[in-house]
């Protein structure tokens, strides 16, 4: 289906930086980002948590590193996953030596607070020798003294000026593979600063409103910000910031995503709210059917709808549709079209089987087109 005029979202214009094999800004796709909050040092338990990012869809991966510890930890990470690795580091300027030595592919830095100059130019040489990239990251709760004593609380001027003092740095030393983030837990700051931002450079930008919460408000909080923020264009990478399972912030970032059709991956399940004119239960036929296509990665629509009053004009605009009919008779939809009838007792294998069968006949085209590309 073609984008609509009024669904078009042009990106901001940035260069291009590589965090491990995934390219972030230009033209790349908008990367998902979470990160591991176990201790880095139980590498059996790190590893296991990354790898459920990965099954859904995380591009790059992020993991503290306060001490010897984890970075040592970190090299057996490293070597059991698939996703590139970020070490977050702060202050501890031989954390990033190690980190970059370990195979991490990005430091999460701030070179105001990573010491003296030499300190910084170790840290930059450790970077450019082992294939690093950085990123700078502000957050309004840290911002340098001075800058707090010159704008008198946190604002978007107090955090651009930081965010590019910092640049500067790297940027004295000869080093241009890096990102920037603006983050604050406060929605109108972050994106001001972020748009601030996006203005004064063309550095790729990795988004995110910090500290948003829980599952249900971080997600509301995070969708208000970084939405505003990815209709505009800006934003290169993004992480939703929740105190919830890692797995759950790249969840929600994808259906960020796939919202504004940035990105597609996975069922995109179009359902009602469900009345008295529901023909079966809806709420239980979605929650069920979400669970069972959870595995399904290949980009499809199916709308679920109680009645036949939107039922059959939702059906038109979804690969697969189903709505709700009188006594117990339902109607399937394929492409758009009325195709058979179901009674409620198959309804969610019923779908997810045309779903799972739909799904592998877009894969093999896909793999025919690669194949007969190679040729």
């Amino acid at each position: 289906m073609s984008v609509r005029p009024y669904r078009d979202i042009h990106r901001r214009k940035s260069r291009q930086i590589r965090v491990g094999k995934v390219l972030v800004g230009g033209d790349a796709p908008i990367s998902v980002q979470s990160m591991t909050n176990t201790p880095t040092e139980d590498v059996a338990a790190t590893v296991a948590q990354i790898r459920r990012m990965e099954e859904v869809g995380a591009d790059i991966v992020r993991v503290s590193c306060p001490d010897e510890a984890s970075t040592r930890g970190l090299r057996d990470i490293v070597r059991q996953v698939n996703v590139p690795i970020v070490a977050d580091i702060h202050f501890h300027y031989r954390r990033a030596i190690e980190a970059a030595e370990a195979g991490a592919a990005c430091l999460r830095i701030n070179p105001g607070n990573i010491g003296s100059a030499e300190r910084v130019r170790e840290v930059v040489k450790a970077a450019k020798d082992h294939g690093c990239s950085i990123r700078i990251g502000v957050n309004a709760g840290s911002l340098e003294r001075d800058l707090l004593e010159k704008y008198g609380e946190p604002c978007p001027e107090a955090m651009v000026e930081s965010a590019l003092d910092h640049a500067r740095i790297l940027e004295d030393h000869d080093f241009r593979e890096f990102k920037i983030s603006v983050k604050a837990s406060d929605v109108f700051l972050a994106v001001a600063a972020y748009q601030q931002l996006a203005e004064a450079c063309d550095y790729p930008l990795h988004i995110g409103i910090t500290e948003a919460g829980g599952l249900r408000a971080g997600t509301v909080k995070s969708s208000v910000g970084l939405g505003m923020l990815l209709w505009s264009g800006v934003g290169d990478t993004i992480r939703v910031s929740l105190s919830a399972d890692p797995v759950e912030e790249v969840l929600v970032a994808y259906e960020m995503l796939k919202t504004l059709g940035l990105r597609r991956r996975g069922v995109t399940v179009i359902s009602c709210p469900s009345c008295a004119r529901q023909q079966y239960d809806v709420i239980s036929t979605v929650a069920k059917l979400e669970a069972r296509l959870a595995h399904i990665t290949t980009p499809m629509t199916v709308s679920v709808i109680g009645c036949v009053v939107n039922g059959p004009g939702e059906a038109r605009e979804t690969d697969i549709g189903f709505t709700g009919g009188g006594n117990g008779t339902h109607q399937v939809y394929i492409a758009g079209v009325p195709h058979h009838r179901l009674k409620d007792e198959d309804i969610v294998e019923h779908l997810a089987g045309l779903v799972e069968r739909k799904a592998a006949e877009i894969e093999a085209a896909k793999a025919a087109e690669a194949v007969a590309a190679a040729e």
